[in-house]
């Protein structure tokens, strides 16, 4: 069994990839490279972990679902994104081997048997795996968004990726929703925002040692435009998820878009 790779995915907004926009381009680059994804893995994963920035718990919760439905929680959009379909099946047995994994390292570890499937899980993956034929779990974030006791999370979830399942973590790194909806509202757009962060999480990321690696991601705030990127940071933290994962393994920038005026970027580590 090849060991995956951990990866972290910018998941757009609401439901992005599957409604008309101006320009009718804006999505184009970012579906494509979801639709690339799984041609990239080692394997096909035997199941898929996903840690997404819109669940949030005051331990890390782990879905135990095993027919997960679709949580609609977005508004506004078209009624017809309110009726799509990502029939993936839960993995009880990978829940329980989770929330062993949680707990044996020493961190705040629960179940969930009646959570469904977040935007920030369905909307990505039903352009990436549209066959929903992959047994998926969703795990969430802890409520405090420590950046420390989420790589210490990954670090306990390292080796599932040795039994198989690939691990996501999806949110975006740049989320200031107030500079991205003036592209939703007409205003002219200036320059593309966040480029000093993603300049600063991209070097962060791909520093060839992995405990310094970490070290600076712990202290994201500090970096150039890290706040004016993140006022609130649960859609940075799964990437601190997916880098406490990779272990040793170095990271690279597998993607980057501008999208509603702000730049988005993909990181895998393999």
């Amino acid at each position: 069994m090849a060991r995956q790779p951990t990866l972290f995915i910018p998941h757009g907004g609401g439901p992005c990839f599957f409604m008309d926009w101006n320009p009718p381009d804006e999505w184009d680059r970012h579906r494509q490279f979801l639709q690339d994804l799984p041609g990239t893995l080692p394997e096909r994963p035997g199941a898929l972990l996903v840690i997404s920035g819109h669940w949030e718990e005051p331990a890390f919760t782990v879905q135990t679902n095993p027919a997960p439905p679709l949580l609609f929680d977005y508004g506004g959009f078209p009624p017809h994104t309110y009726e799509l379909s990502w029939p993936a099946p839960g993995d009880p047995a990978l829940a329980d081997r989770i929330h062993d994994l949680i707990r044996a390292a020493g961190l705040p570890a629960a179940k969930d048997a009646v959570r469904g499937f977040d935007h920030g899980a369905f909307v990505p993956l039903k352009v990436a795996f549209p066959e929903a034929d992959i047994p998926c779990v969703q795990l969430s974030l802890a409520r405090d968004l420590d950046p420390g006791r989420h790589i210490a999370l990954g670090r306990a979830l390292e080796p599932l990726r040795d039994e198989g399942v690939l691990i996501l973590g999806s949110g975006n790194t740049y989320h200031n929703m107030a500079a991205m909806m003036q592209s939703l509202r007409g205003r002219p757009r200036g320059p593309i925002a966040g480029k000093a962060f993603d300049a600063w999480l991209t070097d962060a990321v791909t520093c060839p040692d992995p405990d310094e690696r970490n070290r600076r991601l712990a202290r994201w705030s500090e970096a150039p435009g890290g706040r004016d990127a993140h006022p609130r940071e649960e859609h940075l933290i799964p990437l601190h998820v997916v880098a406490g994962a990779a272990g040793t393994d170095i990271g690279r920038k597998t993607f980057e878009d501008h999208v509603l005026g702000a730049v988005e970027s993909a990181f895998r580590f393999s």
